[in-house]
C-alpha cells in the first residue's frame, strides 16, 4: 500500500495511537528512572570491584606488619578516605600499635606522641561497633586535636574481629564526598572481616616461623652443649633467646647460696654490661613468681607494674617482659628474662608458650651438660687427689722436717746476733705449708655446688666468679675453719664472699684481688682485698649495707677502708673489707 492512499498529509500513526504531551512527560520519568537505577547497578559493581581489589589487596601477603598496612591502603581507597589508621588492641584493651596512612612523616613528627586510646578513638575500643559521624565536632564523644594534626571533618570507624575477639579498630577520616554513607560503612564492615581472616593467617604462619625458629634454637643449644668445645652455656641460652624473641636484652638469673637474693649470671643485649654480676633481694620479683609456682610469667608492660618489677628497668626502660623458669631435676636452676623496650609490641600467650618449651630444653640440656662435667670433674678429682696425697705425704712432711731442723740449730748452735734470719727462714717455711695445705684443699675441691669443708665452698665461690674477673683472686685460711665455724654462720660467709668479689668486678677495676679468711675459738674474720680505684666509686658504697646488716646480725662488724697492702700498686688505691664476727 503506498503512501498515496492514505491522501496527502495524513499521518502514519492514527490519532488514537499518537502520545499527547501528558503520557510524553511520564516516558521520559520512567526513563530518567531506569537510567538511574542502571547508574546505581553500575555504582554498585563498581563498588563490587573496589571491595574484590580491596580483599586481593589485604590477603596478598603473611607478613603480619604489611598486612596491617594494606588495610589501611585498602579501606582508604575503597571510599575514597584521605586518612585512615589501624589501632591494634593489647591484652589489656589499650593500644599496642597505631598503623596511620595519608600524614607524612614531618607531620607525624609535628603531632609527637600517637593515640592513646581516648575520645572516639577510645570510645570504638569500649564498645566495638561501626561509628560513623558526618562532624566530628559534633559528637560529645570528641577531643580535640592534638597541635599540628590536619583537621578531619568526617569519620568512619569499624571493629576488626578475629576469632569473635576483637583484634583492633580501622579509622577513616575526610571523605572526598564530604560525608560517609551507609554504604561506605557496609563496605568497610565487609572488608573488615576479611581483614580478620587475613590477620588470623598472617599470625599463624608467623607462629609457625616462630616455633621453628624456637626449635632449631633448641637443638643449637643441645648440640653445642653435649659437644666438648663451646661458648659458655648460660650464655648460648640468653643470645639464641634474645635472638629468636626479637627482644632488646635478655638475662639469666640464678638465686644466691642463701636463697635471698638473685645475681645476673648473664646479660645480652642494650645496656647488657651493666647488669652482668648485679644481685638483688629476691622479694618482689617476678622472677620469685616463677620460683614459686614453676611457671612462666608474662608481663604486658613493667613500668605500670607497682607490686612486682624486673631487674632490667634498672639499666633500661623495658616493657614488655617474659620471666622463664629454669627448672632442673632436684631444684630451680634459675630464670630467663626476656625484654623489649617500652612502646614495642607485646608478647603473646603463643610467643610465651614457645619460649617456656624452649626454656624446658635449655634445662634439660643443662642437666645433661652438668652431668657429663661431673663425670669429667670426677676423673680430674681422682687424679688430683692423687697429687695432693703426694704433696701431703712427701713434700709437707720433708718441709717440716726441715722447718724442725733450723729451728734446733737456730735454738743450739747459733749465736742470737744471727738467729733471727734462721726464724724468719722458719717461717717462711711455716706459710709455704700453709699454702700447700690450702693448695691440696683446692685440688680436693668437691663435686656438689653446695656441700663440703667452708674452704671447699669459698674455692667454689671463687670458681664461679672466675669468669667475671680479669684474674684469679688469692686464697688464704687460717686456722681450724671447718671445726669452730657454725652452720649457722656458713650461708652468710658465702653471701659476704660472693658480693666482696662481685663488687670488685663490677667497680673496682683492679688487677688483684686476695680473700683471706682466718679463725680461731673468739672470732671469724673475712678479709677481701684489692688494689682497684678505691672508695670513690659510689657504687661500692651503696651495696655495703647487705654486707654490714649480716654481720650485726650475728653481733660483727664490717670495716671499709682505703689501702690494701697486701695487693698495693703505685696504679690503684686498693680496698679492704674486714668483716668479722665474734664467737661465744
Amino acid at each position: 500500500m503506498s503512501p498515496d492512499e492514505f491522501g496527502a498529509g495524513e499521518a502514519l500513526i492514527p490519532e488514537e495511537l499518537s502520545f499527547p504531551d501528558g503520557p510524553r512527560l511520564e516516558l521520559d520519568q520512567l526513563l530518567r528512572q531506569l537510567l538511574g537505577h542502571a547508574n546505581e547497578v553500575l555504582a554498585a559493581q563498581g563498588r563490587l570491584r573496589g571491595l574484590l581489589a580491596a580483599n586481593t589487596l589485604v590477603i596478598g601477603d603473611l607478613d603480619l606488619p604489611v598486612v596491617l598496612r594494606h588495610i589501611v591502603e585498602a579501606a582508604c581507597q575503597l571510599v575514597k578516605a584521605q586518612y585512615g589508621a589501624l589501632g591494634v588492641l593489647d591484652a589489656g584493651g589499650g593500644l599496642s600499635q597505631f598503623i596511620h596512612v595519608g600524614m607524612d612523616e614531618e607531620t607525624v613528627e609535628r603531632i609527637g606522641a600517637l593515640p592513646s586510646g581516648k575520645g572516639l578513638v577510645g570510645a570504638l575500643i569500649d564498645d566495638p561497633r561501626p561509628i560513623r559521624l558526618r562532624h566530628l565536632a559534633q559528637d560529645p564523644r570528641s577531643v580535640s586535636f592534638p597541635p599540628g594534626h590536619p583537621p578531619m571533618d568526617s569519620f568512619l570507624g569499624v571493629p576488626i574481629r578475629v576469632r569473635q575477639e576483637v583484634f583492633g579498630n580501622l579509622y577513616l577520616a575526610e571523605a572526598a564526598s564530604g560525608e560517609f554513607t551507609a554504604e561506605d560503612e557496609e563496605l568497610v564492615t565487609a572488608l573488615a572481616v576479611t581483614a580478620g581472616v587475613a590477620i588470623e593467617n598472617a599470625r599463624l604462619f608467623s607462629q609457625g616461623k616462630q616455633r621453628q625458629n624456637w626449635l632449631q634454637a633448641s637443638t643449637l643449644i643441645t648440640r653445642q652443649l653435649l659437644s666438648a668445645e663451646g661458648e659458655d652455656p648460660l650464655s648460648l641460652i640468653a643470645r639464641q633467646a634474645r635472638q629468636v624473641a626479637d627482644a632488646d636484652l635478655v638475662t639469666v638469673v640464678l638465686p644466691t647460696a642463701d636463697g635471698e637474693r638473685l645475681m645476673v649470671e648473664v646479660a645480652t643485649g642494650q645496656h647488657a654490661d651493666g647488669l652482668s654480676g648485679y644481685t638483688y633481694p629476691i622479694e618482689h620479683t617476678y622472677a620469685s613468681q616463677a620460683f614459686a609456682t614453676g611457671r612462666p610469667v608474662l608481663v604486658a608492660d613493667d613500668t605500670r607494674s607497682t607490686t612486682f618489677r624486673t631487674h632490667l628497668s634498672t639499666v633500661l626502660p623495658v616493657g614488655p617482659v617474659m620471666v622463664l623458669p629454669l627448672v632442673g631435676t632436684h631444684r630451680m636452676r634459675g630464670a630467663l628474662v626476656i625484654g623489649r623496650l617500652h612502646g614495642r609490641l607485646q608478647f603473646e600467650e603463643a610467643d610465651l608458650e614457645m619460649a617456656t618449651t624452649f626454656a624446658g630444653h635449655a634445662a634439660v640440656a643443662l642437666e645433661l651438660a652438668d652431668a657429663r662435667a661431673d663425670q669429667q670433674r670426677l676423673l680430674l678429682l681422682d687424679d688430683r687427689d692423687r697429687i695432693a696425697r703426694d704433696l701431703h705425704d712427701h713434700v709437707i712432711q720433708r718441709l717440716f722436717a726441715a722447718g724442725l731442723n733450723v729451728q734446733s740449730v737456730a735454738a743450739n748452735l747459733v749465736p742470737d746476733d744471727r738467729r733471727d734470719r734462721l726464724e724468719r727462714a722458719v717461717a717462711g717455711i711455716d706459710e709455704t705449708i700453709g699454702q700447700i695445705r690450702t693448695t691440696i684443699f683446692a685440688l680436693r675441691g668437691q663435686v656438689g655446688p653446695e656441700t663440703g669443708t667452708v674452704r671447699s665452698r669459698i674455692l667454689r665461690i671463687a670458681s664461679d666468679l672466675s669468669s667475671l674477673l680479669p684474674f684469679e683472686p688469692s686464697l688464704d685460711f687460717q686456722g681450724p675453719l671447718d671445726s669452730v665455724i657454725p652452720e649457722s654462720f656458713i650461708d652468710d660467709l658465702e653471701a659476704v664472699t660472693r658480693e666482696a668479689l662481685t663488687n670488685i668486678a663490677r667497680h673496682a677495676q683492679a688487677s688483684r684481688a686476695s680473700v683471706r679468711l682466718s679463725a680461731d675459738t673468739t672470732s671469724i674474720t673475712l678479709e677481701v682485698t684489692d688494689d682497684g680505684v678505691g672508695l670513690d666509686s659510689g657504687h661500692r658504697r651503696s651495696g655495703l649495707a647487705n654486707l654490714r646488716q649480716r654481720a650485726e646480725k650475728h653481733g660483727g662488724t664490717l670495716l671499709v677502708e682505703p689501702g690494701a697492702p697486701a695487693c698495693h700498686t703505685s696504679t690503684g688505691k686498693g680496698t679492704r673489707l674486714t668483716w668479722t664476727i665474734p664467737l661465744s
